[in-house]
């Protein structure tokens, strides 16, 4: 399977609810280092996975309403907590839908894959991986 990465980043302020998130049910702020895998198997007749470009712009695109936001004021979040594992999700249904629009410069049906993983920090991340 061939693969194409691209990465940003993400500046983003949220609290959560459960004793199981301790002193993070305050307002916190986290920023994302945001990579996102895009997989075929087979190289468009151009020789690529996915126009870079495109799929950089893509993600970008996803990312920016978030940035700079306290999540927990977005009505797209109103009463979920928005935690790494449920946001990665959400950039993996962005991008699919961009894919599937034909957005990233090739056919999404020609994608088996899009996996998203947003690093925390150096020592922990979480991800969403699934069928384009």
């Amino acid at each position: 399977m061939f693969s194409v990465t691209v990465r940003d980043h993400v500046m983003i302020a949220h609290s959560f609810r459960g004793a199981l998130f301790g002193p993070a049910q305050g307002l916190h702020g986290a920023t994302y280092v945001v990579d996102v895998t895009f997989r075929s198997r087979e190289l468009d007749p151009n020789g690529v996975v996915i126009d870079i470009g495109a799929a950089h712009q893509a993600l970008k695109d996803t990312l920016g309403p978030w940035a700079y936001k306290n999540l927990d004021e977005l009505p797209e979040f109103a009463g979920i907590n928005t935690t790494t594992e449920f946001l990665a999700k959400a950039v993996f249904d962005k991008l699919t839908a961009a894919a599937r629009a034909g957005l990233l410069g090739r056919p999404g049906a020609e994608l088996a894959e899009i996996e998203v993983v947003l690093n925390e920090s150096h020592v922990a991340s979480a991800g969403y991986a699934g069928a384009v």
